[in-house]
C-alpha cells in the first residue's frame, strides 16, 4: 500500500514542530571531542565549562543527550521542510506541548491517567480470542484485515507509537475489551483509543458500534476527543488518507478542553 495524503494536518504539525523545538531548547549543548589527559588522548564529552569520560555515569548520559539532539534535529529538518511545502507562513507559536491529562474510570472504580505510562504498562497484541481470524501480516503482527494492517502501517510511517488490541478494563464491565489500537501522542503526553470497524452487515455494525459508544463513554471517555473511530462498512468503504484528518481534529481539539488531574 502506498499512502498518499494530499492533506497536510496543520495544526498536528505545527504542535509537532514546536515540540521539536521545545525539546532542543530545554537539552544541554554537548561536544563530543578528545582531549590530552595525563599523558593521553582520551574521548571526553563537554557541557558548559566541564569536561567527562564518556566512560563515566555523567559522560554516557552526556552522550545520549547528544543523540537526542540529533534526532530532534533531524525530525525538525523534516518537519519543516514538509509545512514550507504546504504553507506560505510560520507555523503558529500558540500551539503549544504540553501535558495532557485525560482519564478514564477502570473496572475497580480507579481513576486511570491516560499517558505514557499508560501507554507503557499495556501489551501489544493480547486478545486471546479468534486468533484464526488473524490472517495479515504486516511488521511482525498478524491483523484481522488488510485495512487494520494498513492502518498500523501509517502509525508507524508516521512515527506514532501505537498498542492493537491491548487489554483494558472499564468501568462496570466484568471482562476487559482489546481496543484496536491505542496510540501514544508523545507531544501532549497523551493516548488516545481508536475503534476500526470493518463490518459489512448493517445489523451487526449498528449493535456493535452502539455497544463500544457506551462501553467508552461509561467510563467517562469523550467519543471522537478521547476515542475515534474509522469505518469500513458498504456506505462507507475505508479510506486511509482519512486518518490524517481525523488525528489532526482530536489531537487539535485535546488542547482546548480541561485536563483532569488524577
Amino acid at each position: 500500500m502506498n499512502i498518499v495524503t494530499p492533506y497536510i494536518p496543520r495544526e498536528y504539525l505545527a504542535l509537532r514542530i514546536n515540540y521539536c523545538k521545545q525539546q532542543l531548547a530545554e537539552l544541554p549543548e554537548v561536544v563530543r571531542t578528545k582531549r590530552l589527559i595525563h599523558g593521553k588522548l582520551r574521548d571526553v564529552v563537554i557541557s558548559g565549562s566541564k569536561y567527562y569520560s564518556i566512560n563515566t555515569q555523567i559522560g554516557k548520559a552526556l552522550c545520549n543527550t547528544i543523540s537526542l539532539r540529533e534526532q530532534f534535529s533531524c525530525e525538525l529538518c523534516k518537519l519543516d521542510g514538509l509545512w514550507n511545502s504546504a504553507f506560505r507562513c510560520t507555523p503558529p507559536n500558540d500551539i503549544v506541548p504540553e501535558k495532557i491529562r485525560r482519564r478514564f474510570i477502570d473496572s475497580t472504580g480507579k481513576s486511570v491517567i491516560i499517558d505514557g505510562k499508560f501507554f507503557e504498562s499495556l501489551k501489544h497484541d493480547s486478545n486471546p480470542y479468534y486468533p484464526e481470524h488473524k490472517t495479515h501480516y504486516y511488521n511482525g503482527t498478524y491483523y484481522r484485515s488488510a485495512a487494520e494492517a494498513d492502518i498500523t502501517r501509517f502509525y508507524t510511517e508516521q512515527g506514532i507509537p501505537f498498542k492493537y488490541e491491548p487489554e483494558i478494563w472499564l468501568s462496570g464491565m466484568s471482562r476487559p475489551i482489546y481496543s484496536d489500537f491505542v496510540i501514544l501522542i508523545r507531544e501532549l503526553d497523551l493516548c488516545k483509543f481508536h475503534e476500526h470497524f470493518g463490518l459489512k452487515n448493517s445489523a451487526d455494525y449498528t449493535r456493535k458500534t452502539s455497544t463500544t459508544y457506551n462501553n467508552y463513554s461509561g467510563a467517562g471517555l469523550l467519543p471522537e476527543l478521547d476515542v475515534f473511530y474509522t469505518y469500513d462498512v458498504d456506505e462507507v468503504p475505508f479510506d486511509i488518507r482519512s486518518l490524517h484528518t481525523k488525528l489532526n481534529s482530536v489531537i487539535y481539539d485535546s488542547l482546548f478542553i480541561p485536563s483532569v488531574l488524577g
